[in-house]
């Protein structure tokens, strides 16, 4: 790796921080702020560099704007003869397709098909805080004030390989207690349930945070091991992993029900 490269190389050693997409999505929605802040406070020759900039930009979304808000025009058109002229016998039955500049039908029609693949039985779940989701663990030999460690009191997996860091150098505390493995995968087609063992946790609604940490709460979306249902694809290969929603809380029945995203 090229020497000026350390923070590349630092984040694939170490990885980010825990809140690190929490952090980047809020200066995401500053940024509004900080432009609006810009455009009122800045004179003189920075202020007619930010205008200009500012003007291209807009001109730019709203070429975008107009783009999309087009339909894709498909259909015969009058092939283009200038006026005054005859049409030639072998252009009276060629028809010509003009398409317009925007976002085609087949596109369109695949985001749709995405949107509907990846709808949820539960589409909203009750937030939960971090109070309700970390206990405060207190550290110290003598004084027992330091209070930088943190438990997480609702289920979680972890990998199989998975190895706890050092007491003294790990910050939250995942119970062995609280880990599951497995969950009760129901097929809502074959009207089947199957206790299958889980692969990884995709999409955690309440937080990346607990994404990452793989907390298990209602709403989350799980990666299940599903070849023991013996589903193929239509080229005929076994299926190793399908995504299921948890639809239970946990913490309160101590198992993980599921339904799979079909």
């Amino acid at each position: 790796m090229p020497q000026n490269e350390y923070i590349e190389q630092h984040i694939k050693q170490h990885g980010r921080r825990l809140d690190h997409e929490e952090k980047k999505r809020k200066k995401e929605a500053r940024e509004g702020h900080r432009i609006a802040k810009d455009a009122q406070r800045l004179t003189g020759w920075r202020g007619k560099q930010f205008a200009a900039k500012r003007r291209i930009e807009k001109i730019e979304m709203k070429k975008k704007i107009r783009a999309h808000e087009e339909s894709k025009v498909k259909g015969p058109s009058k092939p283009k003869i200038d006026e005054g002229e005859a049409l030639p016998a072998y252009l009276l039955d060629r028809q010509e397709q003009n398409t317009a500049k925007a976002i085609s039908s087949s596109i369109k029609q695949k985001r749709l098909e995405k949107a509907d693949k990846f709808s949820v039985p539960l589409p909203k779940v009750r937030g939960i805080s971090e109070e309700e989701m970390f206990k405060v663990v207190k550290t110290g030999k003598k004084t027992k004030k330091k209070a930088w460690k943190r438990m997480i009191t609702k289920h979680t997996f972890v990998g199989e390989n998975f190895t706890r860091k050092p007491a003294k150098m790990e910050r939250i505390i995942r119970p062995s207690a609280l880990r599951q493995k497995k969950a009760n995968v129901t097929h809502p087609e074959l009207k089947v349930t199957v206790f299958l063992p889980i692969l990884g946790v995709k999409k955690n609604p309440q937080s990346p945070m607990y994404t990452q940490l793989g907390v298990l709460t209602k709403g989350t979306i799980i990666e299940v091991n599903v070849s023991e249902l013996g589903l193929v694809t239509p080229g005929g290969k076994v299926v190793w992993g399908k995504y299921a929603q948890i639809t239970n809380e946990p913490d309160r029945d101590g198992c993980v029900n599921a339904v799979l995203l079909v």
